[in-house]
């Protein structure tokens, strides 16, 4: 049998406590009375605002324009995709997702860059450079059963190894942040992607960049540090959902 190559990270220093605190934290708000029966509408507004800090991750807008278009470019492809990972469309999406992860990137990538690129062609292939179809191949394997850690520890991985692959030619960014969410629903971490993650990667930005960098050397402290920063957006992600359910609720 073959041994599980994410399972030495659960051995690094904070890893396993931080994946449980973000599990506990999921858990819990999906237990919150508005989520019971009106998670529809929660998950609809967490979407939203993930959607929009996404987006500004990567330097776009966050104005909405009142007849629900866009001027924005990376934002209109960030709230493409946050749709997406909301209601019937996230139960299609984390399906391909769970079967054939790369298609699901193609089609993350799709709605993120369609108005970004000018060569509608280019919209959900990855690049030819070598050893990129060779490492989403292996992300691929880790999502579909090649590992058993902790979902806040494979989501971090996917979220981080998108990043520093930069697998298409644009909007990588607001794609990975998307796959780490898919990772969220399709392993019942988070079933209707109630959490906001994005949030605090917005305002730990310069972290978020920094920390995606050291991720990228595979040294093993900048993975740690990685994992750890994302463990802690689930959970501060969390909270975002509980003021969500919480504002549903009084209202």
């Amino acid at each position: 049998m073959t041994d599980d190559p994410l399972a030495p990270l659960l051995d690094l220093p904070g890893v396993a406590d931080a994946a449980d605190r973000a599990r506990d934290a999921l858990s819990a708000v999906h237990r919150h009375p508005a989520n019971l029966r009106g998670w529809d509408k929660t998950a609809t507004e967490a979407s939203w605002r993930a959607g929009r800090s996404s987006a500004a991750i990567d330097g776009g807008s966050v104005e909405l324009r009142r007849d629900g278009d866009y001027d924005d470019p990376i934002l209109a492809g960030a709230m493409r995709v946050a749709q997406a990972l909301d209601g019937d469309s996230l139960e299609q999406l984390t399906g391909v997702f769970r079967r054939a992860p790369a298609q699901a990137f193609a089609r993350l990538h799709m709605l993120a860059a369609a108005d970004l690129v000018t060569d509608p062609d280019t919209l959900g292939r990855p690049s030819a450079r070598p050893g990129v179809a060779g490492r989403l191949d292996l992300l691929g394997q880790l999502i579909t059963g090649a590992t058993s850690v902790p979902a806040p520890v494979l989501a971090a991985v996917v979220h981080g190894e998108l990043l520093a692959l930069e697998a298409f030619g644009s909007a990588n960014g607001v794609v990975a942040r998307a796959a780490s969410r898919l990772v969220c629903a399709a392993s019942g971490l988070d079933p209707h992607n109630l959490g906001v993650p994005e949030v605090t990667w917005l305002r730990r930005v310069d972290d978020y960049r920094a920390l995606s960098t050291q991720f990228g050397t595979g040294a093993a402290d900048g993975v740690r540090d990685w994992i750890l920063l994302c463990c802690e957006a689930l959970e501060a992600g969390a909270a975002e959902a509980r003021s969500i359910a919480d504002a549903a609720r009084a209202g």
